[in-house]
């Protein structure tokens, strides 16, 4: 099987060096000198150096030759959010088959990936891979268990013919909603959990935001569609437990720094990656206004980080909310 894989920072680079071991697996990089040097070093300098990169593993900067590779086969797009809506316009209507890796909700339309999907390609075979995956460890072999989901059930099966391999395992779902909600709103609960670890505030207020946290998810997921049961999976429990309380998260690095009082554009610049917790914040509340939902960890994460509330008033304002029933 063809594989192109549009996308060449950490995450989109792990992927391609796995892949590249069983098929012919293109890797298209938007930046032609970025391409050029991964090319002749075998390594990705800027997201994955210290990774060697396959010799059987091809490197483009021609998007039109990377997608026209993977006719017949797969291709997966593992560039931000942002750049979702603009990849899928630009693959081709006859693509056999289409996967997105990114993880949030579109900012301005609030949209999910299967929704920018709808508007944009309607007729095109898509879907989502995600689950509890930090690239590096991806990259290096090391044992990892993601979900491909889909309304269309033969793209899930090719999902696995494709990527199901020794250090890579791959399950099937026939519901996208909630493994895109899931993979959306633990970027943001990863924040509110780094806060907190920031704030030393002890492993009883982790398991609380977790815990708590993945109660929230479940009420939008519902809410927009999605099956219950899909947040007890790798998607929803899974990604929220790597993401909340791993020490490569992104979106956790940025609540400790904001609990340690670094303002919020220093944090992104430093960062060097992109946070999608960050930008995904305001798109989740919004949704979950909207349909009627409550998500008072979401509601605080969004004070702190558009700054009308600090770290240490946001677990205040959690911890005088009125006592309820938990279900």
């Amino acid at each position: 099987m063809n594989l192109t894989i549009l996308g060449a920072g950490a995450w989109g680079t792990a992927l391609a060096v796995v892949a590249s071991a069983r098929h012919a697996t293109q890797l298209w990089a938007r930046d032609a000198d970025q391409a050029a040097r991964m090319t002749l070093l075998r390594r990705n300098e800027r997201y994955l150096d210290e990774i060697a990169l396959p010799a059987s593993l091809q490197i483009t900067p021609d998007f039109d030759a990377a997608v026209a590779h993977a006719r017949g086969g797969l291709l997966i797009i593992a560039t931000p959010m942002a750049a979702l809506a603009e990849m899928l316009q630009r693959v081709p209507a006859d693509a056999s088959g289409v996967l997105w890796l990114c993880k949030g909700f579109q900012e301005g339309t609030g949209w999910l990936g299967h929704e920018v999907a709808r508007a944009v390609c309607p007729n095109a075979r898509v879907g989502v891979l995600s689950g509890p995956s930090f690239a590096i460890e991806v990259a290096r072999g090391r044992p990892t268990a993601l979900v491909a989901a889909s309304a269309d059930a033969a793209l899930c099966d090719e999902s696995v013919a494709a990527l199901h391999s020794d250090s890579l395992r791959i399950y099937t779902s026939s519901d996208p909603i909630g493994v895109e909600v899931g993979g959306a709103v633990k970027n943001v609960l990863a924040i509110a959990t780094g806060i907190a670890d920031g704030l030393q505030l002890g492993l009883n207020a982790r398991a609380a935001l977790v815990t708590r946290g993945l109660a929230e998810m479940t009420r939008l997921g519902v809410a927009l569609g999605a099956q219950v049961e899909t947040f007890m999976g790798l998607s929803g429990l899974g990604d929220l437990v790597l993401t909340a309380t791993g020490d490569l998260s992104r979106n956790r690095k940025v609540g400790l720094l904001l609990a340690q009082g670094v303002p919020l554009p220093q944090i992104l610049r430093e960062l060097g990656h992109v946070a999608e917790g960050v930008y995904t914040a305001a798109m989740v509340q919004r949704r979950a206004g909207a349909s009627g939902v409550e998500m008072p960890i979401t509601d605080a994460v969004v004070d702190v980080l558009e700054g009308r509330i600090t770290p240490v008033q946001a677990v205040e304002q959690l911890m005088g909310r009125e006592a309820r029933a938990e279900h």
